[in-house]
């Protein structure tokens, strides 16, 4: 993720429930980059990021050939901390992994989770996006402009939803336009959903004035034309779909979001260098690379020490942030 503000340039991408264990860990018999039995957690509802990014890994994965019945599950809860608890728990599983991103990182901040990234084997970062700026298609908001107008008069009146919690993309982004807009952060009346799929639900029953979320979450309803999409996040407007971005709009700020992958601590090299190499394969597979294009996402791989790195400096990053907003 990138974040850029009047105050700061803040570089490239920002970034409880403990049952008895999922499964037991490998046994190392396994050759290449097959890993039966692999589960692949997702720590919000059905229909978020985290949800559509794993189901696709999994799909890709077993139609090109690099592994099968990979089973993908749910499990949310305090913007993914539930789900990174579960996985610090599973200490040497090598048969599971999680679908992250920079929600999971800021939701570490503001739920002061006992649990941290740095109890997680980091795997890959996959992809990188922008956020987009919705409302439903019978909104008195025509463009980003009415929408900033209305705000600027009255921002608590004008409920924003999130699929991610304080600290997470879909907070940081319409904080970071708030703040741009000349609006106080602290003046926003944000609401929180566990996902994408919740906060589809609000924006299209009108429960809040706009939604902000990752484009290729809803690009299904903005081409069915049962959303309005506003304007994006990022530093370019996304192909394909006709919306300014922020800076065009006026607002002196922009912002896309990452996903990953993680896996328990405590692997054995083995374990650990086979669900790399596993991602890597994915990642190599045309199957994904068509699923980048389709959902709007950018190649932003980075793998295992490199990955780990990455997400140190995200956790500074969005601590910072957080800060600097006031929040």
């Amino acid at each position: 993720m990138r974040l850029r503000t009047p105050l700061a340039l803040l570089g490239a991408a920002l970034l409880v429930l403990v049952g008895p264990p999922l499964l037991s860990a490998g046994s190392g018999s396994d050759t290449g980059t097959q890993i039966p039995g692999l589960r692949l957690m997702v720590p919000n509802t059905p229909g978020g990021g985290y949800d559509i990014t794993a189901r696709t890994a999994a799909k890709n994965a077993e139609d090109a050939g690099l592994t099968h019945n990979i089973e993908v599950f749910n499990l949310p809860g305090a913007g993914g901390t539930v789900g990174l608890t579960r996985l610090a728990g599973e200490h040497g599983n090598g048969k599971l992994a999680m679908s992250m991103g920079l929600g999971v990182v800021g939701a570490v901040h503001t739920n002061k989770s006992p649990k941290t990234l740095a109890d997680t084997t980091p795997i890959a970062r996959l992809t990188e996006e922008q956020d987009i700026v919705v409302v439903a298609k019978d909104s008195p908001y025509n463009s980003i402009h009415d929408l900033l107008a209305a705000w600027r008069k009255n921002p608590a009146k004008l409920p924003v939803g999130g699929g991610s919690s304080p600290g997470g993309p879909d907070h940081l982004a319409p904080m970071l336009m708030a703040q741009a807009a000349g609006i106080s952060p602290k003046s926003v009346n944000y609401i929180p959903f566990d996902g994408g799929g919740e906060l589809l639900a609000s924006i299209l029953g009108n429960k809040v004035a706009f939604g902000v979320s990752g484009v290729g979450e809803y690009l299904d309803q903005i081409k069915a034309g049962e959303l309005r999409l506003l304007a994006v996040t990022g530093p370019e407007r996304v192909p394909g779909l006709d919306a300014p971005t922020l800076r065009e709009a006026g607002l002196d700020t922009e912002f896309t979001n990452w996903r990953g992958i993680v896996a328990p601590p405590g692997l054995s090299d083995a374990e650990r260098d086979k669900l790399i190499g596993l991602v890597s394969e994915l990642h190599a597979s045309p199957q994904w690379q068509e699923s980048l294009k389709k959902n709007g996402w950018d190649d932003a791989f980075l793998a295992g020490d490199a990955f780990g790195e990455f997400l140190d400096t995200q956790n500074e990053r969005v601590d910072s942030v957080l800060k600097e907003l006031g929040l």
